[in-house]
């Protein structure tokens, strides 16, 4: 036998309301698809052949392994490649490429261009790409890889990259290269001699000439420098205005049941 159910049922509680229900708020990316961008594309395109046809004019007017032993050389190499990259990706609305990368980029190609003009400009022999006495071809290299490259990526970043994806936590791993890179000079110093054809790249790293503690006092203060613009350029990334084509925060929202 089940139990009698009794007459008097006591009332429930009253709900108090409807739970409410807070917006969610949808990136733009989810429901809007990605734009092309074909101006970005074209310039980075030219940008990246400038550079490459600066390192080919290098390569051809001397020693090929001289030239491309060159930080300025190598710098602008791997922009070559990521501007080659980055078109593509602005041709085909692709997400851009990593801030860390194209960053480290920029700040190499400036690094190598305010070197050669503030310390190298006025250097004889020692600082030509080539080794050898500068010629037309030789003359067109070093404006294309110390000024034009430098200018034209500083351009991308400012008038056709998004602000605000630098940080400044990167600032420190950006510097492994250029440590990477004075390792191998020294080592070249040590395998050639000063007077050869093949002498020491850069003359401030000279170290038959000036010294191991000048040379690695030369290279704290190049450090110091860069690490300083590389902060730099973090900051005002973050305080430049957006040159890009302004999208909706988001999609849509999602809003409580009408009812």
């Amino acid at each position: 036998m089940t139990a009698p159910i009794p007459r008097d049922i006591p009332d429930l509680p009253a709900v108090p309301g409807m739970p409410k229900l807070l917006s969610s708020p949808v990136p733009a990316a989810a429901v809007v698809a990605p734009a092309r961008r074909p101006l970005a594309a074209a310039f980075r395109l030219l940008t990246a052949l400038l550079a490459a046809t600066g390192v080919t004019i290098a390569c051809l007017q001397g020693d090929p392994s001289r030239a491309l032993s060159h930080f300025t050389v190598q710098s602008n190499i791997l922009l070559a490649l990521a501007l080659t990259l980055a078109a593509r990706r602005a041709w085909t609305a692709r997400r851009p490429l990593p801030a860390a990368l194209t960053g480290a980029t920029l700040l190499y190609v400036l690094v190598a261009g305010l070197v050669h003009h503030l310390l190298l400009a006025d250097a004889a022999g020692p600082s030509s790409l080539t080794g050898g006495a500068a010629t037309g071809w030789q003359s067109a290299a070093d404006h294309i890889l110390h000024t034009a490259t430098p200018v034209a990526a500083v351009l991308d970043w400012l008038l056709l990259t998004a602000p605000g994806h630098l940080r400044l936590r990167q600032a420190a791993p950006w510097l492994l290269y250029p440590l990477a890179y004075l390792a191998f000079s020294l080592a070249h110093n040590e395998i050639f001699a000063t007077g050869t054809a093949a002498r020491p790249l850069y003359p401030f790293l000279d170290t038959a000439r000036h010294g191991y503690r000048s040379v690695l006092g030369n290279a704290l203060l190049l450090g110091l420098a860069t690490y300083a613009l590389a902060t730099l350029l973090a900051a005002l990334d973050h305080l430049r205005p957006d040159p890009t084509p302004r999208r909706p925060k988001t999609g849509f929202r999602l809003q409580p049941p009408v009812g």
